[in-house]
């Protein structure tokens, strides 16, 4: 008898950790695996923070391996507690999450957990050493013990670079189980990765629901929404600030953005006030590295503006980090961006791109782009504006109406995001750090550059498998996402039997 729990992701859409384990008349045989170890965040953080809360409730003596299927925070960010409850086996994951795993936590382990340098560097010593790069589309054995066994096997799931969703064969007896795990899954048509197929088989899925109640615009609409919003910004020098996802949503709006300058880089947009030649007096690289309080000099109301007058700038260290490893794991990128690379582009690396790595560069940026009529895209973390450096870039630049804001990804409540979102567009304010900050700047949301497949990729990756699950659970939604998915899959597949762990579903 195979049993699955939920250990987080079933209250909303963070926190994922689930756990699958084979019931052995030895009780103290370890047979059983996590699926992913993350983080609470937004609303579902509260009472969830500090050190005391974060720490592992669960049992985990039985649990002998840990799978990872992406490394996003909500996803991987409790590890350094499951290790310190004891945890002793393998952490299995993409060859891919296995170059970015111990990277991203050790910028949470700096933000969380310690600032101890030689702590940090010892639990990042012993994740590197757990570290298990399973290839995609290859099996791999967890344990076998007395006629039970668990094998593992990874798909891309189309997420970020590396994810997966995670196949589970489970042998007890003469029963057999296939048992899916979908982790996050990416919509189709996604800049850089392969868009994720079905598995071929699943006896029990359990399924993400982050946008199971609606779906996301195609590739060529939001492209060109992405273009508009931009030329907003050349048309009348404001900057466009993007809360920026360090790790994929980052290098996908980077891709784009090269595409559309590559694309459109000698079209007229009017008149503006940027420097006195085609780029400016200076690079725009120095502009932002010079003393705090300049402006650029030599503005020449008249000049035209094409789309090379863009700059782009990533503000974050940790994004630029990750754009730096997307480009040394090319060879796990899409059939598209490899014909780019060979055509002489490079989407991650292009002329108007500058990247900003210490603090002192960090506020000089914002105040030059704040005073200056430059056009400019900045994409800075974190993604929600629950921290980083994108607040103080939204405190500088909420109150411009030259200035806009554009979310690409999914702002879950209780975070500044959020708010900005939903009172932005009614002329509302937003509390930063203890502050009221008015709202004058445009917001957008073009939601098909979110990572996350909407509804219909949802359904279509439950409809292309052969037989249709016995059991699914939906997970990772908010209740209106997850209700909604789930009344859907009702109508679709009345043999299956549809559960949402943890919660009751809603009236609606």
């Amino acid at each position: 008898m195979v049993n699955l729990k939920h250990h987080g992701a079933v209250d909303g859409v963070t926190g994922s950790c689930h756990e699958l384990s084979l019931s052995i008349s030895n009780e103290f045989s370890k047979a059983a695996i996590l699926i992913d170890c993350g983080l609470f965040q937004g609303n579902e953080s509260k009472g969830r923070s500090t050190a005391e809360d974060l720490a592992i409730d669960f049992p985990i003596e039985h649990i002998c391996a840990l799978v990872v299927t992406h490394v996003h925070i909500d996803h991987v960010g409790r590890i350094p507690y499951l290790l310190a409850a004891g945890f002793e086996g393998p952490i299995i994951c993409s060859e891919p999450s296995a170059v970015m795993l111990p990277e991203i936590l050790e910028d949470a382990l700096k933000i969380g957990f310690t600032r101890d340098r030689r702590l940090i560097e010892r639990v990042l010593g012993v994740i590197r050493e757990r570290l298990v790069a399973v290839p995609y589309n290859q099996w791999h054995p967890v344990f076998e013990e007395s006629g039970y066994s668990l094998s593992v096997r990874l798909q891309r799931a189309g997420h970020i670079l590396g994810s997966a969703y995670v196949e589970c064969d489970t042998r007890s007896g003469e029963l057999e189980e296939r048992i899916v795990f979908s982790g996050d899954l990416g919509a189709p048509h996604s800049p850089l990765l392969p868009e994720p197929f079905s598995p071929e088989r699943a006896d029990r899925l359990v399924i993400e629901s982050t946008y199971g109640d609606k779906n996301h615009e195609d590739r060529e609409t939001r492209r060109y929404r992405l273009k508009a919003v931009l030329e907003h910004a050349l048309q009348d020098g404001g900057t466009v600030l993007i809360p920026a996802f360090s790790i994929g949503r980052t290098q996908e709006l980077l891709y784009e953005i090269e595409g559309l300058i590559a694309e459109f880089g000698g079209e007229q947009l009017g008149l503006g006030a940027i420097g006195g030649g085609p780029r400016g007096d200076r690079p725009l690289s120095e502009g932002l590295q010079a003393k705090k309080g300049s402006a650029p000099s030599g503005s020449d109301p008249t000049q035209s503006l094409t789309w090379s007058n863009l700059e782009v700038v990533v503000d974050s260290p940790l994004a630029a980090e990750f754009t730096t490893i997307y480009r040394q794991l090319k060879p796990f990128w899409d059939d598209e961006a490899q014909t780019l690379l060979k055509s002489g582009r490079h989407p991650l690396s292009f002329e108007q791109l500058t990247v900003i790595n210490s603090h002192d560069d960090h506020l000089n940026a914002v105040e030059y782009l704040a005073k200056s009529h430059r056009p400019c895209v900045v994409l800075a973390g974190s993604g929600m504006c629950a921290g980083g450096r994108v607040v103080n870039y939204l405190k500088a630049m909420l109150g411009d109406a030259r200035n806009d804001v554009l979310f690409v990804g999914y702002q879950a409540a209780g975070t500044p995001g959020r708010d900005i979102l939903t009172y932005g567009p009614k002329d509302g304010w937003v509390e930063l750090d203890g502050k009221r900050y008015d709202i004058h700047a445009k917001v957008h949301q073009v939601s098909g550059y979110s990572a996350h497949a909407g509804q219909d990729d949802l359904l279509r990756f439950i409809d292309g498998i052969p037989v249709p699950p016995k059991e699914i659970r939906i997970v990772h939604g908010d209740d209106h996402a997850k209700a909604t998915f789930k009344r859907e899959l009702e109508v679709r597949l009345p043999n299956t039997k549809i559960l949402i762990p943890g919660v009751r579903p809603p009236d609606i």
